[in-house]
Parts: structure tokens; C-alpha cells; sequence
């Protein structure tokens, strides 16, 4: 499959109209029928349900344009990389991270980093760890930061321990806002948000020991952000790391630590032995400095 076929097919998966995707493609829209038929072919499976001029994707056509966003932006990064020289430092870096309370020293870390490197363009992506890990694989993430526990395999990293604390989410005119820290009681019989992540439950069950078949689990929320919204409408109490939440209104949302205290420690991880940019071997670079 040759990338300017996967860019034919990729814009006609956009514009949802050969013609409107020949246009943009500037070529004739015969001719892109025929190279798509002709992958279709190659590939022995439909793409595209025609409905006149209208055309939906099958259910293999929605997983390829989805492989061919992750493949033409991988080649597109690559070519701003091999055209990078030191003189010049510039590029992008791509950063993935879920909404921790360590994003405070990614923030710091960048602040010194651009005052060096300008021209460089830092593209945050804010997701589940599963999703950053899974991109870093995939070369669409340079460097993320991940919440612990997480798979260290393969990885090198800086560990900014107990970086961010667990805490209950909760309305501010809530019975237990009036209470300066919560404890497992009461939160047994209360409807709770918990994080998706299997992994992050677990350090919550440890919290509540024998006790935590007791919890009534309303929601799991991947994003604590969301689970924010759900509190605020009276809908349950979020168990999570403060993270981003701190910046939330305090007439919307408050939190209280959880008491006995628990605390999460925070990675800034990479792939260990692989050919970065310039620009990405810079910003290791200042990572590896504020460490020191």
C-alpha cells in the first residue's frame, strides 16, 4: 500500500465525497475512484458503502482511516526530523500526560526549555496512561508522564515522588466539605467516581482494606475533569489524585485529602535507545537537568 494511495483514501474518508476529496487532492475524481477501487482489490475487503454520492465507511474502512491518521502523521514528523540540523532547533515535541499534579514540573521544565529552544512547538496530549503508552509505542508520543504503577520496561525516566495527593471531589455546601480531611467511614454508602485504570483502583482498595466491597461505585471516569462535572450536578463523590481539579472553582468544587494520607508518585518517561530529534534529545536533555 503506497502512502499517496493512504492519503487518497484518507481524504476521501474526510470529505465523505470523491469529489469534494478529488478537488482537494487536484486530480480528477475518475482517477481517484479507480486507485481506491484498486486498493479496495489489493486489500480484498470494502471500504466504502455508495449511496449515490454520498459514501459511508465500513466497519474496515473506520479502523484503516484510523491507522492512516497515525501512519501520515508519523511520516510527516519523521521528514520534519531528518531535515533538522543543530544549528537550528526546532521541530516539535510531543508530550503525553493525564491530569496530574506533576504537570506543575513539566510546566517548569518547558518554561526553561523554550527559553533556549523558541522555536520549538511543544504539543501536549491529554489522555489515560493506557492511551499514552500505547502511542509512545507507536512513535506519536515522545516523552509522557505517567501516574504510577506503570510498566518501566523499555523506558527511561525521572520519578517525582509523592507528587500528587488522593483526595475526595465533593460540592461545596456537602456535609463532608465542613470536614478537613475524609476518612474510609464516610465515604461507605456514598455514591463514588473512581478512576478507570484498574491499576490506580487498587491503590484505593489497599485504602480501604476489608472494607472495600462496602463503597457503592456509581461511575468510572478515565478523566478526572468529567468526573468534576458529574460531582458538581450532585451525582457522586470523586476518589482521585488532585491533579487539575485544584484549579476548579471553589464554588463549584472542593476537596478534601483522604485520611490515613495517600500519596501518588509521578514518571517523566521516554523510549530507551531510540533515534530522537534534535528537538526531543534537547528537551531529555533539560529533563535530565532539573533532575539533577
Amino acid at each position: 500500500m503506497e502512502l499517496r494511495i493512504l492519503r487518497y483514501f484518507f481524504m476521501v474518508a474526510k470529505e465523505q465525497s470523491f469529489t469534494r476529496a478529488a478537488e482537494q487532492l487536484h486530480i480528477t475524481q475518475p482517477t481517484l475512484s479507480r486507485q481506491l477501487a484498486a486498493l479496495e482489490e489489493e486489500l480484498g475487503i470494502e471500504l466504502f458503502i455508495r449511496k449515490g454520492k454520498n459514501i459511508m465507511l465500513t466497519d474496515e474502512g473506520m479502523l484503516l482511516k484510523r491507522r492512516a491518521l497515525e501512519i501520515l502523521n508519523l511520516e510527516e514528523r519523521t521528514l520534519e526530523e531528518l531535515k533538522r540540523t543543530e544549528e537550528v532547533i526546532e521541530g516539535t515535541v510531543t508530550v503525553g500526560c493525564g491530569e496530574f499534579a506533576a504537570v506543575e514540573t513539566l510546566a517548569k521544565i518547558c518554561k526553561k526549555y523554550k527559553e533556549k529552544y523558541p522555536l520549538v512547538q511543544i504539543a501536549i496530549h491529554t489522555a489515560t496512561a493506557d492511551t499514552i503508552y500505547e502511542m509512545m509505542n507507536k512513535g506519536l508520543v515522545d516523552v509522557a508522564l505517567f501516574m504510577e504503577p506503570v510498566d518501566t520496561e523499555g523506558l527511561d525516566y525521572i520519578r517525582i515522588m509523592d507528587s500528587d495527593h488522593w483526595v475526595v471531589g465533593m460540592r461545596p455546601d456537602d456535609l463532608l466539605a465542613e470536614k478537613e480531611f475524609i476518612e474510609k467511614q464516610d465515604l461507605i454508602g456514598k455514591p463514588l467516581i473512581l478512576p478507570e485504570r484498574m491499576g490506580v483502583q487498587s491503590e484505593l482498595a489497599n485504602w480501604f482494606g476489608k472494607d472495600f466491597s462496602r463503597p457503592h461505585i456509581s461511575f468510572t471516569s478515565n478523566l478526572g475533569t468529567n468526573a468534576g462535572v458529574m460531582a458538581a450536578n450532585g451525582l457522586g463523590y470523586p476518589v482521585s489524585i488532585e491533579g487539575a481539579a485544584k484549579y476548579w472553582r471553589e464554588d463549584i468544587l472542593v476537596q478534601r485529602r483522604l485520611f490515613p494520607e495517600i500519596t501518588a508518585s509521578t514518571m517523566i518517561a521516554w523510549r530507551r535507545n531510540i533515534p530522537y530529534s534534535q528537538a526531543v534529545n534537547k528537551f531529555i536533555e533539560e529533563i535530565n537537568a532539573f533532575q539533577a
